[in-house]
This record gives C-alpha cells, structure tokens and sequence, in this order.
C-alpha cells in the first residue's frame, strides 16, 4: 500500500508540473493561440478572456525585459528579443547581456562597465586640456554624412604637445608601428623582423609596462580566460596582428591596421578609428577634415567623435575614434570588448556616461584552435 502510495503521489505532482507549464507564458510571450495550452499569451487572449494568469506580469509589464524569456524564440509581436541573434540583429532587450548572455568567460555587462570605469580612472597617459585642443566646428546631421562636403575651413587638431605626449613609451610604441602598413587591400603586407619586434614593443609596453594594462588582464585571468600573462599577450598578438585576406586572396591585412592605422577598399577609407593616426595625417596634410556627425557627452579627455574627412582622395562617411585616451586605454577598450563581446556591442562606461564599442569578427580564416581574427571595431555614443 505504501509503494501504491508513493507512485499516486509522484504521478500527482508530474500532473501538476505539466499543468503549471501549459498554465503559464513563460518563455511564450507574443505566440499566435495553441490549442495544446490551457491559456494563450498574445494580445488577442484579452479579447477572449483566455490570458495565462501571468500574463500581465511577464508579458506586459516585462515585455522589454528578458526576464522569464531567455533563448526563446524569435516572434515579430515581441517588442524586443532575447535569443542568441538578437545582439546580431540589434533588437535585443535592455537587459538581455545581462540575464541571458554573459558573453567569453561568464563576463557581465555589469562587469565590463565596472572595469571600463577602472580603465577609465589609471589612463594615466591621456592627453590634458592644456596638451590638446580640437576644433570640432560643423556638425551635421546623419542624413548628411555623405555629402562629402568640406564644412569645417581649420584643421580638427588645433594643437597638440607632441614633446610630452610622443615620449611616451606607449606613444611612441605606436608611432612606430603606424608606418608599417600598405593601406590598399589586395597587396600582401610583409614585416621585416624589425617590424615584428615593434609589434612585441606594443604588446608589453601598453599591457606589460602600465598599471591599466595589467588591470585588464588581471580580470581576464580571475575570470579565467587567460591561464597567464603570456597566454594572454600571444592571444592579443595573434588576435590584433594576425594577417588575412580582406581583397584577393592577398595576405593584406590585420586587425590592428584596419583599426588604428586605416585601409582603403573599394575605393573608400575603411575602418580607421585612431585619433593619433588622424592628426598626423592632418598635420602632413594628407588628410582633410570635413566634419562631425556625433560628438560624445564628455567634456575631458577622452571624448569620441564621429568624423569625415578625405584622406589623399578617398572618402570616410564615419570615422569615429576615442580623442585624446592613451594607445594603452584604446588598445585595452578594444581588447575588452572583442574577447568579451565579439561581434556584438558591447556597453562600457566612462565617467558615468555609457560608450557602444561595435565589435567584428573575421570569419573568413583563424588562428590557433579556431579562433577568430578582429575584423573590425568602432566607438559610438547611443542616441536618444
């Protein structure tokens, strides 16, 4: 009698588990009505009088969070989504990195806007108010991006301290390697072994050599992404300087050329997002700046800037770039993003205001055990 007992006991609460799934919208928010269901959870179940009895809380006063909606699938009535593609159709919920998607490493968004404020706060190295002015002067709006109309008469960079900024060590490791690249894709780059070198210069004096640099892989190692320093520098070296083919088969070009020293495909300026590359084209008078289309809330060092300008010729609608911050910061930013968040955005921020960084994954080819190249990545500020 007991071992009968036992049984109508579990076969009652399996009933009342499988009745709790069919009486409830979790997960089921925006679905057309299923007859399998006891209740439905779209906006036709309150004309029918048919909604789940939680279909208020999870459905309408939590229909723009994820809470409750984790790795459901996609519904076009769902005013924001919180599947594994809504970050690469950019319609994900507010709160979807943070209660769904916690990225390489269990990282957080929570966590990345923390440490972005610590990167923040040890970029020692950034320019002042007194080592650098710049003239924004026309701002246009989004429509007008491609007029390719020349607005602005004076240069972007007004002045800069190049005595005290360039003797840097991080500054002038960068420096260095900006010369290194043919900035036309489909001609293969070949380094010598000097300029393989300035790579590894790179690499310790911004991640090695500064208080902000060892700050970001001492997070990257508690959260268990990198066993050691080293392993953690020879990622970064493969990820950032890795060669592959953006034009012809030619080994033509790297992460880091195209996000900090700028390439020309199609005809066009593609990628180039450094604020140093761009004030030394200016001053050599090689680069024209046109105008800016988004100037970030920041009144300090760093600040962005979405720019366009004409580089010996060639067009760029938006050439956004992090002003002012140390080759360290915008190195460690970049780096932070693209292991946390490839190819997504990723939200950091800075001084209390919050920075995108969209980040690119090369697909075409791989290093190592199938990890991915950085395609590409550039700063924004949301808009309202």
């Amino acid at each position: 009698m007991k071992l009968v007992a036992v049984v109508v006991l579990l076969v009652t609460l399996l009933q009342q588990g499988c009745g709790n799934s069919l009486d409830s919208c979790q997960g089921r928010c925006g679905y057309g009505t299923d007859s399998s269901f006891t209740c439905q959870c779209n906006q036709h179940c309150e004309r029918y009088n048919d909604c789940c009895s939680d279909y208020e809380a999870i459905c309408k006063a939590g229909s723009t969070s994820c809470k409750g909606r984790c790795g459901e699938s996609y519904n076009s009535q769902n005013k924001c989504h919180c599947n594994s593609k809504c970050s690469q159709y950019n319609n994900c919920c507010s709160d979807y990195a943070d209660l769904c998607d916690t990225g390489s490493g269990m990282i957080t968004d929570a966590e990345i806007k923390a440490l972005s404020e610590t990167l923040y706060v040890l970029d020692s190295n950034k320019a002042s108010a007194s080592e650098l002015i710049v003239e924004p002067q026309a701002l246009v709006p989004d429509s007008e991006t491609g007029s390719q109309s020349d607005l602005s008469p004076r240069l972007l960079f007004r002045y800069l301290n190049e005595n005290v900024l360039f003797a840097r060590p991080t500054y002038a490791a960068l420096l260095a390697l900006l010369d290194n690249y043919n900035r036309m894709t489909g001609q293969t780059e070949d380094f010598s072994p000097q300029q393989l070198a300035e790579q590894d210069t790179f690499l310790t004096e911004t991640m090695s050599n500064t208080e902000l640099g060892r700050e970001l892989f001492a997070f990257l190692y508690t959260k268990g992404v990198y066993p050691s320093e080293d392993a953690f520098l020879q990622d970064l070296k493969m990820m950032w300087f890795g060669l592959y083919s953006r034009n012809n088969n030619k080994m033509d070009s790297s992460g880091f050329e195209h996000i900090f020293a700028g390439e020309i495909k199609g005809g066009k300026v593609s990628g180039f997002h450094n604020w140093i590359q761009f004030y030394l084209l200016e001053k050599r008078e090689r680069l024209n700046y046109y105008s800016h289309s988004f100037d970030g809330p920041w009144t300090s060092y760093p600040d962005v800037l979405g720019m366009q300008f004409m580089w010996d010729g060639y067009y760029k609608q938006v050439g956004s770039a992090i002003i002012g911050c140390s080759p360290e910061f915008d190195f460690a930013l970049y780096s932070l993003c693209y292991i946390a968040r490839p190819g997504k955005q990723c939200r950091l921020s800075l001084g209390g205001k919050e920075l995108l960084i969209q980040t690119y994954t090369w697909n075409n080819s791989s290093y190592g055990d199938g990890k991915k190249f950085i395609g590409s990545a550039f700063p924004s500020t949301p808009r309202n």
